[in-house]
């Protein structure tokens, strides 16, 4: 597809092993439910880019908006720019791999998945985070509630390797640090029944 012009809900719903080019900026919800196919956005992605992603691989050469892979089960989402405000929320699986910075928000409540930052981070970074990994290489403005730095243990330079490389990223593992659940909002607890 050449020149989109920004148009919304490109290439969403596709459910075959195929190859789409984009070339050109697109609005909100590229490739949104994506399952299977392999997506490459040449331009910038508006709100919402892989959102609900089931399997296949979404790629944005440029920058993207807020929301980039929303509740995504499962594929990769590579943004060789930067991502704004909610990246990754509510991920449920998904693998993202950003080249520059997030916004804040940024794997608010992130259940399952990994995300890697080659960036910076915004402010909340991981707030109310179950499972989900976080890898940065930049500075963390603050992590968000229940969101603690954790040990870069070898299976995690491991897999951090695979996914730089499946971005085609030139970064060393050795160069992020891993951010994950300190799970303390796992359970109730009677003290703090006075915040409720």
């Amino acid at each position: 597809m050449k020149n989109p012009e920004g148009a919304h809900a490109i290439a969403v719903g596709l459910d075959q092993a195929i190859d789409v080019l984009v070339e050109g900026h697109v609005g909100y919800f590229a490739a949104g439910m994506n399952e299977q196919a392999t997506v490459t956005i040449t331009g910038n992605a508006g709100q919402g880019v892989a959102e609900n992603m089931m399997s296949g691989r979404v790629h944005v050469k440029g920058s993207a908006s807020q929301s980039a892979g929303a509740t995504a089960h499962g594929g990769l989402l590579i943004i060789d720019g930067d991502a704004t405000a909610r990246c990754g929320i509510s991920m449920k699986g998904a693998d993202i791999v950003v080249g520059g910075s997030v916004g804040h928000m940024s794997a608010f409540m992130a259940q399952a998945g990994r995300l890697v930052i080659c960036g910076d981070a915004g402010d909340g970074l991981g707030d109310s985070i179950y499972e989900a990994r976080l890898y940065v290489k930049g500075q963390v403005s603050s992590l968000g509630a229940d969101c603690i730095e954790k040990e870069m243990r070898p299976e995690h330079l491991t897999e951090l390797a695979e996914l730089l490389a499946l971005a085609g990223r030139p970064e060393q593992p050795g160069e992020f640090r891993r951010y994950g659940s300190a799970r303390q909002l796992y359970n109730f607890h009677i003290d703090n029944v006075d915040a409720y």
